[in-house]
């Protein structure tokens, strides 16, 4: 389903779905978590494909802006993307030590979120809410 979704958006854009474009979008929808473009330009080399970082690069935008991925956050490393079409909307708290991502669902959230919108006469249509603070364990190491 994916597939035929990044086919017709490419498709309404003017653009082709190349074979290098075939293996990106495969090789994101592979990830069950959160990746950086570096991690998945070496994954897709590793197939043996010539794709170029740039491609790369320029892939992950058109996935987000057709709505099969979404940007997490920026890092001191770069881009964090996370696969998120088809799934339950989550938000995401964030050690700032370690790095570790720890995702959650709130339902208190979601209705703060369509509150919020309401009173402002505002249509939302998603939201990204990060909690930045320390794990258990880098708790423990700070002590």
């Amino acid at each position: 389903m994916e597939k035929k979704i990044f086919i017709g958006f490419l498709k309404d854009k003017g653009q082709r779905f190349t074979k290098e474009r075939a293996a990106i979008l495969q090789k994101t929808l592979s990830y069950h978590g959160h990746f950086d473009p570096e991690s998945l330009y070496l994954k897709i080399r590793e197939t043996g494909l010539k794709a170029s970082r740039a491609s790369v690069y320029r892939t992950l935008n058109l996935l987000c802006e057709c709505g099969l991925i979404d940007k997490v956050r920026k890092t001191e490393h770069g881009t964090i993307y996370e696969y998120t079409f088809g799934h339950k909307h989550h938000d995401h708290m964030l050690c700032i030590m370690c790095g570790n991502t720890i995702e959650f669902c709130s339902e208190d959230l979601e209705r703060l979120h369509e509150g919020l919108c309401t009173k402002q006469n505002f249509r939302g249509v998603n939201h990204t809410f990060e909690i930045r603070g320390y794990c258990k364990k880098c708790q423990k190491k700070r002590r």
